[in-house]
């Protein structure tokens, strides 16, 4: 480092050792039914996930989300649950779902599991015996359930707006065959929202977690875990028609990030409590700033929480720069981990969204139509820059199937192939989150790229599949595969999740540059190369020039 570079402590988190796992975790996210399928149905299942573990515990992680697989009619891919305590046909028996998590146990791998307390499926018991009750019945008060305006109640009661498109209210036919009352229904009309002021709903929850904990889980992914709780009246809202579909960068809206659902995650902190091994809440919580995500992650509430903030920041050295050091003071002003994303199921992939010139919605998608398609080199080149960077920062880091692969976004899906319900409910004004779930490629040559033992795939595969497959990578010193898996070790070796971040100066506007636990890390976002100090290069996401760190590309350095 030379006299103009200078240093900026910034402090993380400390780690107990040998406890609280997720402070530093890599966590890999699985999509079941684009992971692997045994059965040769064309959706992935919990047998297929089994029989891939090596390849996980080869990747390094440390352990597994697993998205939805409870018994649910797939309205909304298993999002729509509807019996919350047993797994769906479609996916295996739980059986299985006991086999699979003895299996990542034993290579050392952690498993949590997804859990949608927001909503049910309109199939759920619970429901069906709400829509054949009276109106004030104990089993409409499990729901949100209203009377409408206008005269003959022909009218909503709020004018909210669904998250998918549409209104947020389905109104119901009594027994009797006369209009009846409306129901909330934030997602799509088969996911009726839960009330969660009624002391049935919490109780029901507990015995849920319970059943998961009790087969060994180590810990749950809340899926909405801003949205439980409405505002008093349910007053209406007319949402940001620029902003995301989650709310994430609006303030003030009555059916996100309420006072009272921190009530609900304080009760099941001390449910965790009672397990051992340090069982773990993440919340997938969309909102404005670190500062308000962090205070799901007080100490008696959850245990990370997803930092969408940074998922959603551009390719741009400032921005960075900025959104990190918020994170981190944020969450460690409550003495939580920051955790880093910038892939999952409902994004499209960095691979494709870093190299976006157009605006990018959060949950609307991108398809033959939409405007600033990226270029893919660009988007890979970026990517591989932006995962270096990222698996550099102390705290936890969340990775999503298929990115270690460098999968970009699956543009071209016909409109006939497609399944997410934003597609349906906007009469294909917005094209959904198919585009980042299509089956991941796992060998070149083998039917369906090796999803499927007869090449049977839920939603259609692209031919640049063969050229991204796991086996082609395998061997390649120079794949993203190789490289995700350097980072991974690299990481781990060297305790950067449990580091402590200073900023660097002096690298120029367009770098981002800090140090952890004796690393230096320089990234750069501009077009132009970037002086480097000297050291020895324990990683790059791309080729190095002489003694320069090429645009869109950033390097680990050590000085032993």
């Amino acid at each position: 480092m030379t006299s103009s570079q200078t240093a900026e402590r910034t402090d993380a988190p400390a780690t107990t050792a040998g406890r609280e796992w997720w402070r530093t975790a890599v966590i890999y996210q699985i999509y079941p039914r684009s992971f692997s399928d045994s059965s040769g149905d064309g959706v992935g299942d919990l047998p297929g996930v089994t029989s891939r573990l090596d390849d996980l515990r080869d990747l390094g992680v440390d352990a597994l989300w697993l998205s939805p697989f409870q018994r649910s009619p797939q309205k909304d891919a298993g999002y729509d649950v509807s019996d919350y305590c047993d797994v769906d046909p479609l996916f295996g028996t739980l059986a299985d779902f006991d086999e699979l998590l003895a299996q990542a146990h034993a290579r050392g791998i952690r498993l949590i599991v997804d859990l949608v307390p927001n909503h049910s499926s309109d199939q759920h018991e619970w429901f069906q015996q709400a829509l054949a009750a009276a109106p004030g019945s104990p089993e409409r008060a499990r729901y949100m359930f209203r009377d409408g305006k206008g005269p003959q109640g022909e009218l909503p009661p709020n004018n909210w707006e669904s998250v998918f498109g549409g209104p947020a209210w389905t109104r119901v036919v009594e027994a009797d065959g006369t209009p009846g009352q409306w129901y909330l229904h934030l997602f799509d009309s088969s996911q009726p929202d839960f009330d969660w002021s009624n002391d049935a709903v919490r109780e029901e929850f507990r015995g849920v977690l319970r059943f998961w904990l009790d087969r060994g889980v180590d810990g749950f992914r809340v899926d909405v875990a801003h949205g439980l709780v409405k505002a008093e009246g349910l007053p209406d809202y007319t949402p940001d028609p620029d902003a995301g579909s989650m709310g994430g960068e609006e303030a003030n809206v009555p059916y996100w990030g309420q006072d009272g659902v921190h009530e609900v995650y304080r009760d099941w902190n001390t449910l965790l409590a009672e397990y051992d091994g340090d069982r773990a809440l993440c919340a997938e919580a969309w909102l404005p700033t670190p500062e308000q995500t962090a205070l799901w992650v007080r100490p008696d509430e959850m245990h990370q929480a997803f930092n969408f903030a940074y998922l959603e920041t551009p390719w741009d050295a400032a921005a960075l720069r900025s959104v990190i050091a918020e994170s981190i003071a944020a969450y460690a002003a409550v003495g939580a981990p920051s955790t880093w994303v910038l892939s999952n199921h409902d994004v499209v992939r960095h691979a494709s969204r870093l190299a976006l010139t157009a605006e990018n919605p959060q949950g609307h998608g991108i398809g033959p139509d939409s405007p600033g398609k990226p270029i893919p080199e660009v988007g890979l080149r970026r990517a591989r820059a932006a995962t270096t960077l990222m698996l550099a920062l102390p705290g936890s880091a969340y990775l999503y199937q298929g990115e270690e692969l460098g999968l970009p976004e699956v543009i071209d899906i016909p409109g006939d192939a497609r399944q997410d319900p934003t597609w349906f409910r906007t009469n294909g004004e917005r094209y959904g989150r198919d585009g980042c779930r299509v089956p991941i490629p796992w060998t070149a040559d083998g039917p369906g790229y090796g999803f499927s033992p007869n090449g049977a795939a839920w939603l259609p595969q692209p031919a640049e599949w063969a050229k991204l497959a796991r086996d082609v990578q395998n061997g390649d010193p120079s794949s993203t595969l190789s490289l995700y898996r350097s980072l991974i070790a690299a990481r781990r070796a060297r305790g950067l999740g449990a580091g402590t971040l200073e900023w660097l100066e002096g690298f120029g506007t367009d770098a981002v540059a800090f140090r952890n636990a004796g690393v230096t890390v320089i990234g750069n976002t501009g077009d132009t190369a970037i002086p480097l100090p000297g050291g020895i290069v324990i990683a790059a996401s791309g080729p190095l020039g002489d003694g320069e760190l090429p645009a869109d590309t950033t390097v680990w350095l050590a000085n032993d």
